[in-house]
């Protein structure tokens, strides 16, 4: 049997990391198979897809932590626990620590990598909505300029993955039907804009109904 190049060992070993439900360890080996890919060539589609669930579970999980310490620390506020209020504002600041250092991360990677490799329609799309996501993400906990960057990059990355998919994928395509969703919310929570999110959702919907019509009628 041929020995597995450094590229096949990091996936199998992503895939076990996944099943063993240890996501850091995953993000790791999948940093190195982003490393071993030669240029110009880019990762395969299920190689992507280990990246993106790799990250997502490292960055959820201390997105899922900063929410909850927030809620805790608006109580506590509320109550005028102002000792408990310091303890919590300490604690959630190395939260947000490490969701900016998880960010800062990733969006290396797509920045020099992924982003430049990517060749087609999809794989475009995938990777601008995945750094709108997590341009995104820091936007949920920084404030003042900090804030207005993040929401500006993610504006920007969606506003490029929209173009694209609109131009290169069906409407019912996967990846165009997630950024719309993502996009949609980004209105909602971020730019506290509910008609332009849900108008923004509804047109996808829309778009997606008409091509699943036309095509029974096709057929």
């Amino acid at each position: 049997m041929a020995t597995p190049s450094p590229r096949e060992e990091n996936v199998y070993m992503a895939k076990l990391a996944e099943q063993a439900e240890r996501y850091e360890e995953m993000v790791k080996f999948m940093e190195n198979v982003v490393s071993a890919v030669p240029a110009p060539d880019e990762l395969s589609v299920e190689e992507r897809n280990l990246l993106s669930v790799a990250y997502k579970n490292v960055i959820g999980a201390r997105r899922a932590s900063w929410r909850i310490v927030s809620s805790i620390e608006q109580k506590e506020e509320g109550r005028g626990n102002a000792d408990h209020v310091a303890v919590i504002r300490d604690y959630r600041a190395k939260i947000e620590a490490e969701l900016s250092e998880i960010c800062a991360g990733i969006l290396k990677l797509l920045d020099e990598n992924l982003v430049p490799a990517a060749g087609n329609g999809d794989s475009k799309v995938f990777y601008l909505k995945m750094k709108g996501d997590y341009h995104r993400y820091l936007a949920e906990f920084k404030t003042g300029d900090d804030r207005k960057s993040a929401a500006e990059n993610t504006l920007t990355a969606y506003k490029s993955a929209q173009d694209i998919a609109v131009a290169e994928l069906a409407p019912t395509h996967p990846i165009r039907l997630g950024l719309a969703l993502n996009f949609s919310v980004f209105y909602y929570e971020i730019l506290n804009s509910p008609d332009r999110a849900c108008s923004l959702a509804k047109q996808a919907f829309d778009e997606a109904i008409a091509e699943l019509d036309t095509r029974g009628e096709d057929s």
